[in-house]
């Protein structure tokens, strides 16, 4: 007994046991002892431990290789010209990068120096700027064809001053501008119009000594080389920060769309992300170098692609030729006259002088459109531009929510006798759906225009719910005081049901409506009870995911399965094909 109880014990614990054994086994943690393989055991153990380490050392090895990986991925990521430059296809694209660089650069420089009026700061600051924004965009933006630089609306942000003794020279550089114009497509490469003015100007203000003779103001001495590095004066943030926001969105939403403007005309993709990255990074290293505020310019990007431009390499050609104005050929345009930078700034603002155009075609398009442009157009004009773009995403957005409020709405017939249904009010012949309305309401339905749809709703049927309900329970208790014969009573109420009981079924297109709020979906609720007391069935048609999931989280559908089969419906001819079939068996049933 006693070597069966062991055998039993011994049997029920090796039982017991042979999970864990098992488990353990896996892991090469449980190694059997006994004194016959003591040795045997050592050997395993040494074995194991160096296992151990080399596993060990195999796992820090493969997390030292992914943190490796990640790291390169995120560097990358953050300078895409370590992609795509080691790829450069110098043959087949040196060329035409070499060429918009050049004529970006020429076209640059003077440029530069005439919006630094704009922004009141000196020139040398303008052509810092257009140097250091092209070497930076060039290591991380993911545009092609975007020129970075010096653009008119954030100088004009930055400061306004722009001198009035312009006529003269803007009537040349308006004459040049336009034979520019004309004959562009009979030059090869674009005339640097800008650059041709300032060289005869500055030679004639130069040789006829117009800055002794009558005092006309010139740009002045403009340094050569590089100003030393300087921490930016952190003290001056609270006074600069509000208008620094206005000056950031622009910025990158300029960039931004510019970017993806481009990127889509030539197949390629851009990241917003690092494009944030990019302008960002455009802004504050240079403010450690004396540059304002820069952004992505669309008339340089234009010329940049008309000239042949096909990678970020033709931003480093015109940093190029600024650095060589900054060293070299700073100190030629110290004669340069205010007014010729002056002309350049007007003459540049042509395209916007020319939007005027567009309000006529404008205003028949939109007149809500046309509106919100003049407000804005108004607003910056007579106040700021950074006012003037608050007031006008302030007006859209008002715009928006009156649009929304007073939406259309109408009846629908039927296009023949095809399953289609479409406005009685736009077309013609369209054939009424008997004993059913169909209504569409063509917006949102939120709170702020949620009694415009049930007064829309009312005025379309012909019928208010309420005041119907209102007049029978008046009717039926006027009924009860004065008639006591229940034929009567019968003749009362079918004169009352026929005289408003030319519909019986509302069906409602929803496709019209992109989402519904709480106040929409009660809306509907309380449509859908009013016109059940006179037994009028409501039904919804091509409503999308997201009306369906509010309706469904605002109890709509009492019983989801049921309610919804017989409320709710994918298109309005399967909704009226329900209706007439339900007809068909109320009239059997009858019968």
């Amino acid at each position: 007994m006693l070597n069966k109880n062991n055998n039993e014990y011994s049997n029920n614990a090796s039982v017991c046991l042979s999970p864990i054994i098992r488990k353990l086994q896996v892991f090469n943690d449980f190694i059997p002892f006994s004194n016959s393989n003591l040795f045997e055991s050592q050997e395993l153990t040494e074995s194991r431990q160096k296992m151990d380490l080399f596993s060990s050392f195999t796992w820090k090895e493969r997390s030292l290789k992914r943190s490796h990986e990640n790291n390169e991925k995120a560097i990358l990521d953050f300078f895409p010209v370590l992609q795509w430059l080691p790829k450069y296809n110098c043959k087949e694209y040196i060329w035409g990068d070499v060429m918009s660089g050049l004529i970006i650069g020429i076209i640059l420089v003077p440029q530069a120096i005439a919006y630094s009026l704009l922004a009141g700061l000196k020139p040398i600051y303008s052509l810092y700027t257009s140097f250091f924004a092209n070497i930076i965009y060039f290591l991380m933006g993911t545009s092609r064809h975007v020129s970075v630089g010096i653009f008119s609306l954030l100088s004009l942000m930055v400061g306004q001053v722009v001198d009035r003794e312009f006529a003269i020279c803007i009537a040349v550089l308006v004459t040049a501008k336009e034979l520019g114009d004309k004959y562009k497509h009979k030059l090869r490469i674009p005339l640097p119009t800008e650059l041709v003015v300032i060289v005869i100007a500055t030679l004639v203000s130069h040789y006829m000594k117009l800055k002794e003779v009558y005092a006309s103001s010139v740009s002045g001495e403009i340094p050569t080389g590089f100003i030393p590095p300087k921490m930016p004066s952190f003290h001056l943030m609270q006074r600069v920060a509000a208008d620094a926001l206005p000056l950031a969105i622009v910025g990158f939403a300029f960039t931004v769309s510019l970017s993806e403007m481009f990127a889509k005309k030539y197949a390629y993709t851009v990241k917003a992300n690092q494009e944030m990255f990019a302008i960002g990074f455009c802004n504050i290293i240079p403010a450690f170098f004396h540059c304002f505020a820069t952004s992505a310019a669309l008339a340089k990007t234009l010329v940049k692609t008309s000239t042949g431009c096909q990678t970020q390499v033709s931003s480093v050609v015109s940093a190029v030729v600024v650095l060589l104005v900054l060293l070299f050929f700073a100190p030629l345009f110290y004669n340069l006259q205010k007014c010729v930078l002056a002309c350049i700034i007007i003459v540049s603002l042509r395209g916007a002088l020319r939007k005027f155009k567009d309000i006529p075609q404008r205003y028949r398009l939109d007149k809500v459109d046309a509106l919100v442009w003049c407000v804005t157009m108004l607003s910056s004009a007579l106040v700021s531009t950074e006012m003037g773009l608050l007031v006008g995403a302030i007006f859209s957005v008002f715009c928006i929510i009156g649009r929304t409020q007073c939406p259309h709405a109408a009846l629908l017939g039927q296009i023949g006798n095809s399953v289609f249904y479409e406005d009685d009010e736009e077309y013609k012949d369209l054939l009424p759906v008997p004993k059913i309305k169909i209504f569409r309401f063509e917006a949102p339905l939120y709170y702020a225009n949620k009694d415009f749809f049930l007064k829309c709703l009312h005025n379309r049927t012909g019928l208010n719910p309420a005041l119907e309900v209102a007049k029978r329970k008046k009717s039926r208790r006027k009924r009860q005081q004065n008639l006591d014969n229940v034929l009567g009573r019968k003749e009362m109420s079918l004169c009352l049901v026929a005289e408003d009981g030319d519909f019986h079924t509302i069906i409602i297109d929803c496709s019209s409506i992109p989402f519904l709020d709480t106040a929409g979906v009660s809306a509907l609720k309380e449509t859908f009870k009013d016109y059940q007391e006179l037994e009028i069935s409501i039904h919804l048609a091509c409503c999308n995911p997201s009306v369906i999931s509010s309706l469904e989280k605002g109890g709509y559908f009492e019983s989801a399965d049921k309610d919804m089969h017989e409320l709710l419906f994918h298109s309005i001819s399967s909704a009226v094909q329900f209706v007439r079939e339900k007809e068909i068996t109320t009239d059997d049933s009858v019968v």
